[in-house]
């Protein structure tokens, strides 16, 4: 049995048809294109010495499987673009007759050159093969496995025939620019969600949360919400998300900006409770930038009886706190830490100055606040890398011992004296 070709269109980057000006080149060109042209004939043109010639055999949609396989072998790029876009095309019809030897010859071929060390070869069958439910498997494994991102990006993001074992497997070896193009492939299973938020980067699960047909658990989200407090590209998307947890909601509330604030407390899918919660954080914002402005940043002893105010009022909480860091005034921020955790300002200032991880988380659990604003305040008030972050134990209390809390205390009260005399 022979396979009909579906009629390819000419490579325009290609081109070199139009060019023929020998007229004896010409003729051997129209016998190669001719579909009328003998097998045999075209089998035998297709070892041409002229690249034109062998280009005009490979777009003939009734070259015989012999010229093709010499074809598919071609010293020249070009040549192989032609044949693997005209092979890739064949694939659904190939699909329905798997146990035919015809069909098994041209799987061969297609096989050999998904396999081509031409980037543009693989590209070229990708894009044909990304969408085709009749693609072979293993094929289509294959270019989602490739190290170029051109070949494997389309397949991985768009082919149905990839299962969740496919993409599981595929994330284990996966660059970054591969993992993106997972995280953000349409309904993307919870499994691999799951796998995407225990172990990736930053811009991959921005990937994830930007993508609202992914399959996100609510215990995954919870967790990926609790990491969030300094990756801000993760803020809008989480706030966003179809579903989202009372619990990550509040969580958010904490550090998102207050535009997301409000977000979150225009949603109509959280619990009443919540939603109260949500709104009175975000008039304490308001409020905040009001007075705030009205008062200016003051000097030192002032924000201290601004903070003393607001303990004795019972509103020295956390949010209070985190709303000032989050907008900047780091010396009001130090100054409610300071007199929250009973320690002179020039405490609170030095483990800030240091870039103390241990020092703020020290003085935060002083102070008697969650290990969710120390986390912050590292961030916002002592300006340090995510990389260098304290992160929450596994119970996500404090990482570090009482006792050494106690010392660090301690350490810089000693140090403080001496510095900020």
């Amino acid at each position: 049995m022979t396979l009909a070709a579906t009629p390819v269109v000419e490579d325009t980057a290609f081109g070199l048809m139009d060019k023929i000006v020998d007229p004896k080149l010409r003729e051997r060109c129209r016998l190669a294109s001719d579909t009328s042209t003998t097998p045999d004939v075209l089998t035998t043109l297709a070892q041409d010495q002229d690249v034109e010639i062998r280009a005009a055999v490979a777009m003939n949609p009734a070259a015989p499987q012999a010229a093709d396989e010499t074809l598919a072998a071609d010293p020249d790029e070009r040549i192989r673009v032609l044949i693997g876009r005209k092979l890739a095309a064949m694939m659904p019809r190939v699909s329905e007759q798997t146990h035919d030897r015809a069909c098994a010859r041209v799987m061969t071929m297609l096989g050999q050159l998904v396999c081509d060390e031409a980037t543009r070869i693989r590209a070229v069958i990708a894009d044909i093969l990304k969408e085709m439910p009749q693609a072979p498997h293993d094929v289509i494994l294959r270019l989602a496995s490739d190290d170029v991102v051109a070949v494997s990006g389309p397949v991985i993001r768009l082919s149905p025939l990839l299962t969740e074992e496919d993409l599981i497997g595929l994330l284990a070896t996966a660059q970054p620019d591969q993992a993106a193009a997972i995280a953000s492939r349409p309904g993307l299973p919870s499994g691999v969600c799951d796998v995407i938020a225990a172990g990736f980067d930053a811009e991959t699960i921005r990937a994830l949360l930007e993508n609202g047909s992914a399959a996100i658990r609510e215990a995954t989200l919870d967790r990926i919400a609790a990491r969030a407090t300094c990756q801000t590209s993760w803020h809008g998307p989480l706030v966003r998300r179809p579903v989202l947890s009372g619990r990550a909601a509040r969580h958010l509330a904490g550090f998102v900006r207050d535009d997301l604030l409000r977000v979150l407390a225009d949603r109509t899918d959280l619990a009443p409770d919540v939603l109260a919660d949500l709104r009175t954080r975000l008039d304490a914002r308001l409020h905040y930038q009001t007075g705030s402005a009205a008062r200016g940043h003051g000097d030192e002893s002032a924000l201290l009886d601004e903070a003393r105010a607001l303990a004795a009022r019972g509103d020295l909480v956390e949010h209070a706190l985190l709303a000032a860091a989050a907008h900047g005034d780091d010396r009001r921020a130090l100054a409610m830490l300071a007199v929250a955790a009973d320690v002179p300002i020039g405490v609170a200032r030095h483990a800030a100055k240091l870039q103390s991880g241990k020092g703020v988380v020290s003085l935060v659990w002083k102070a008697g606040f969650s290990m969710r604003l120390a986390v912050a305040l590292q961030s916002l008030v002592a300006h340090l890398s995510p990389a260098a972050l304290l992160r929450p134990n596994a119970r996500g209390g404090f990482p570090l011992e009482a006792d050494e809390m106690r010392w660090q205390i301690v350490f810089l009260s000693q140090t403080a004296a001496c510095v900020w005399r």
